[in-house]
């Protein structure tokens, strides 16, 4: 079912050499001792770092754990209609919490599947996965193809099917009764679209996190498109494509140099969790991001979605993440000030309230 990202006591973490694995693969394998070993002492570098950035996601991790400290980031909703709703700020939303054990007796839908961005991987999701554990709730982070600790070469992602199979896997791997809440950040979007159009009875909600929510038939590139400028004029001067089938076939990569990604989806993040992204981010796959995206009013139109916007957010602007509300309007919307492209670092704590809310809505 793909690679996950989950919780694991202090003993795990230290067989596993601080590396956070999935419960597949950790017992899958047999009796492959001596071709383990080798493959461990043949680590690339690029590896190394890797492993020494999900060991910095546990120690937060357990931080986290400990810690009961909430920000004060302010945020606003909107619920039901996109067009005449009415908006409230966190004092208004949050002035009567319900006590821990009244929240969870209201909570039906506890499984909240979290699907990471372009170039990011289950690794980014660690403060929200320990605060939402606190909830009560039973969060579970996914490596799309080609992401995290999946080592699928970027350059052989050809569909949007292929970059969302450990997703669509996942899905089908549950019972027949059972669903889940999936939350999907920025190009995340795209797939847990995909999931609704595939699996609508699956999804008991869909959460877009400053996510490409595009309409039937558009590119999820086209969203990004808005703030590169002409998309033709970008795919064919971009500096940052990679052409991994040659210079005769599409781009098949999208690799930003580091003071680029900084500047566009860290603006507010953390020093840490900035320095966490820098070793851990993988090439971006464009040719999923290039699908004309298929959804249908029987399949996709019947979930119920909503959008969290970010109001700091360089790598998708306030005004474009506006569009697509209007284009293509969700139950609800809401939105986290003092937030850039990765409220995961940026805000932790307000994306969890806001998330708590959501699974609460009847």
């Amino acid at each position: 079912m793909g690679n996950r990202l989950i919780c694991m006591t202090k003993k795990d973490i230290h067989e596993n050499g601080g590396v956070l694995t999935s419960r597949s693969s950790r017992f899958n394998g047999g009796g492959g001792g001596g071709s383990s070993r080798s493959q461990r002492k043949s680590l690339t570098e690029e590896e190394l770092l890797h492993r020494q950035a999900l060991s910095f996601v546990v120690q937060q991790h357990q931080q986290l754990l400990s810690s009961q400290r909430f920000d004060s980031g302010s945020m606003s909703r909107r619920i039901g209609s996109v067009g005449g709703s009415r908006r409230r700020d966190l004092s208004e939303s949050f002035s009567n919490e319900k006590p821990l054990s009244e929240l969870l007796d209201s909570i039906k839908e506890k499984k909240i599947v979290l699907v990471h961005g372009e170039g990011f991987g289950a690794w980014c999701w660690y403060k929200t996965i320990a605060l939402l554990e606190e909830s009560g709730l039973l969060p579970t982070a996914l490596d799309l193809t080609g992401s995290g600790i999946d080592m699928t070469d970027t350059n052989n992602i050809a569909t949007l099917a292929d970059y969302a199979k450990p997703l669509i896997k996942y899905l089908e791997s549950l019972q027949e009764d059972e669903t889940v809440i999936l939350v999907g950040h920025s190009s995340g979007g795209a797939c847990i679209s995909y999931a609704l159009e595939n699996f609508s009875n699956k999804i008991s909600k869909a959460i877009f996190l400053c996510g490409t929510m595009v309409s039937n038939g558009q590119k999820p590139f086209d969203v990004f498109a808005q703030e590169l400028g002409c998309a033709e004029m970008f795919l064919q001067e971009s500096k940052f494509l990679v052409y991994g089938n040659g210079k005769d076939n599409p781009p098949t990569q999208l690799i930003f140099e580091k003071q680029q990604l900084k500047g566009l989806y860290f603006n507010q993040s953390p020093s840490k969790d900035v320095a966490l992204a820098m070793v851990s981010m993988r090439p971006i796959p464009l040719r999923p991001l290039m699908e004309n995206l298929s959804i249908s009013p029987e399949n996709y139109g019947k979930g119920r979605r909503y959008y969290i916007q970010t109001l700091e957010d360089n790598a998708l602007s306030p005004d474009v993440q506006e569009k697509m509300v209007r284009e293509n309007p969700p139950e609800g919307v809401f939105k986290i000030k003092g937030s850039d492209h990765c409220p995961f670092f940026s805000k932790p704590q307000s994306l969890h309230k806001i998330l708590l809310e959501i699974v609460q809505i009847p």
